[in-house]
């Protein structure tokens, strides 16, 4: 996590004020999320303090604090909403930087759920015996996306229309919400020689896209059908006046659905791979604010599926939203915890509400 953690009176401080105003969303975002401190890569006068990549590399040296020589590595996967750029991907641009030796290096985009992708793909390699140790990596730098100076010309074109103009919620919303910071997993065709490791029985990732329209989005705008127009479709000055880069969630479509599909496949999954809800013995959901998390348990016990609380193992509130990095950084939390004990089972779930996928992982402790 870069820097010193945020608190919510001084958020503003680093995002700067919209129109030159304080957020009307703010207040109200913050008492449901319950998020109270967070990490902001930049400084407060918005200079970046750390690039994705910077943040990845220092993830990646502390998983290999123990020894292991990079010049061994043979996988490399990369997960991120935010990459520095475009193009280049995000996993050759942290191979650059770490200067080790030709390796495979594959990139995976999208939101939440990148991370498992990038973790799936990692896992399958060795499993299928093409690597025999990968490093894999979920990572945001998101505050430069929300920072107020990214709406200037918006805020310009508002004030044409009328006296007093405000930030649409749907990207307000999101202002409040995010943070930066990176995690790095090791996976490799055996455990460790000391200490715990964590075996992966199945990841298992959906999409119900089919099913749903967009819900997250950046680089477009939605129209009043649900569908999404793409950034090529607007012109360059449209691109500034409507903010058309900026981070957008419809949050309408996000309540009525994150909870019941991503319960829904949990249901699926408890006969797919055999297992119940008592042999959970740590529950780490990915939640973008404390909100859902009544929501998601009253979904579940609707199903005679419900995890105790007392189970549920989560840093929301202390580290913030960091995207596809989050549930890798309450693993390592966890796993660092002490708590854990051999035969344990861990159960990662991860919602994506861009499109709504979801990605969901058993490990046990060994």
């Amino acid at each position: 996590m870069p820097n010193k953690p945020i608190s919510n009176e001084e958020m503003e401080e680093y995002l700067g004020y919209f129109g030159g105003r304080k957020s009307r969303a703010k207040n109200i975002v913050l008492r449901n999320n319950g998020i109270k401190t967070r990490y902001y890569a930049i400084d407060k006068d918005g200079k970046s303090t750390h690039s994705n990549v910077d943040l990845v590399i220092e993830a990646i040296k502390a998983v290999c604090a123990d020894g292991f020589n990079l010049n061994d590595l043979e996988l490399l996967t990369s997960g991120t909403t935010t990459p520095d750029q475009m193009l280049p991907g995000h996993a050759v641009m942290v191979q650059g930087k770490l200067a080790v030796k030709p390796v495979e290096a594959i990139t995976f985009t999208g939101s939440c759920c990148s991370a498992m992708n990038a973790f799936k793909y990692a896992w399958m390699a060795i499993g299928s015996g093409y690597a025999q140790n990968a490093i894999t990596t979920g990572s945001e730098k998101l505050s430069t996306w929300m920072q107020a100076k990214n709406f200037e010309e918006e805020a310009k074109k508002m004030e044409e229309l009328e006296s007093n103009p405000m930030l649409s919620f749907e990207k307000d919303f999101l202002r409040w919400m995010l943070s930066d910071g990176a995690a790095a997993m090791r996976i490799s065709n055996k455990p460790n020689i000391s200490g715990i490791s964590l075996k992966v029985e199945w990841i298992d990732i959906i999409s119900y896209a089919n099913e749903v329209e967009t819900c997250m989005y950046a680089g477009g705008e939605k129209e009043p059908n649900g569908e999404l127009k793409g950034y090529l479709s607007f012109n360059h000055q449209e691109w500034l006046e409507k903010s058309i880069f900026s981070l957008k969630q419809d949050v309408k479509v996000l309540d009525k659905n994150i909870a019941v599909l991503g319960v829904k496949r949990y249901l699926e999954l408890m006969k797919k791979y055999d297992f119940k809800p008592e042999d959970i013995d740590y529950f780490l959901p990915h939640v973008s604010s404390s909100y859902f998390i009544q929501k998601v348990d009253d979904e579940m016990i609707k199903f005679n599926s419900g995890v105790p609380r007392e189970k549920w193992f989560m840093n929301l509130t202390k580290l913030g939203n960091v995207g596809a990095a989050s549930i890798l950084l309450a693993l390592e939390e966890l796993m660092n915890s002490g708590k854990l004990k051999k035969g344990e089972k861990i159960f990662l779930v991860v919602p994506e509400s861009a499109r709504f996928s979801y990605a969901y992982s058993m490990l046990t402790v060994c």
